[in-house]
């Protein structure tokens, strides 16, 4: 089985193609150019490169969030639209189950961190059961206080990663000292064959859809949304 899956939850936009347990190929960029203008070039060189059509693919993949609004959107609005010109099905990955496929095999618990903005992150509590990962906690939106807390609680040595780390890391290790460890910089940030290896997971438990049935799903409303709200409440506000 041939999967084709992208990232676009963050900065980085990634795209690998797997087949089976081989990778065949990956692209990763994390460097200044929005993802409008990275990801299809991307998609297309790697496609090319490795002498495939999108027919050649049996399933598409991306990450579905929480992460950037507008990034998720173009992320999947490409895999839908390639999926659905090649009579494919897609299917979408929580961006913190990918994340937490980075780091393969570990003792510790894994916990992928997304910055959030007002000292908060997107991130879930996730361990390895032999050859299977699992995932301890929800989805969740939380103040890094909090998150910190969690840990503590688990009495286990915890590995940190994603972007989250940047913003938070020193805080963490104030916090926990030797409990917590921090990901390399190659494992740090999402990488399109997680996401891949996390679909080949999801599609052995029956998880696939049709392409018009692929949506983001977010941790939280949009900040113009809340701004909205919070200005008008639940009344319609007046334009001007």
């Amino acid at each position: 089985m041939r999967i084709l899956a992208v990232d676009t939850s963050s900065r980085v936009a990634a795209a690998a193609v797997m087949e089976n347990d081989n990778l065949l190929g990956e692209y990763i960029i994390n460097y200044k150019k929005t993802h409008s203008q990275q990801l299809v070039p991307m998609v297309k060189d790697l496609m090319e490169n490795l002498e495939l059509t999108p027919k050649d693919i049996d399933v598409y993949a991306a990450s579905s969030g929480p992460g950037s609004f507008t990034g998720l959107r173009i992320g999947i609005t490409t895999i839908k639209a390639i999926a659905y010109a090649a009579n494919k099905p897609v299917i979408s990955v929580p961006t913190l189950d990918a994340l937490a496929y980075n780091i393969p095999l570990t003792d510790s618990l894994v916990c992928p961190i997304m910055d959030a903005r007002n000292n908060q992150v997107y991130t879930a509590i996730y361990k390895w059961d032999g050859l299977r990962l699992s995932k301890m906690t929800e989805y969740m939106g939380v103040y890094i206080t909090e998150l910190i807390a969690m840990v503590k609680g688990k009495n286990q040595k915890a590995m940190f990663l994603g972007d989250g780390v940047e913003t938070h890391g020193a805080l963490i290790k104030d916090e926990l000292g030797d409990v917590c460890e921090m990901a390399p910089g190659n494992l740090l940030l999402q990488r399109g064959s997680s996401v891949a290896y996390a679909a080949r997971a999801r599609i052995t438990e029956g998880m696939l859809e049709n392409c018009f049935d692929m949506v983001p799903y977010y941790l939280r409303k949009s900040q113009a949304e809340r701004e909205y709200e919070k200005r008008c409440g639940n009344s319609i506000c007046e334009k001007g």
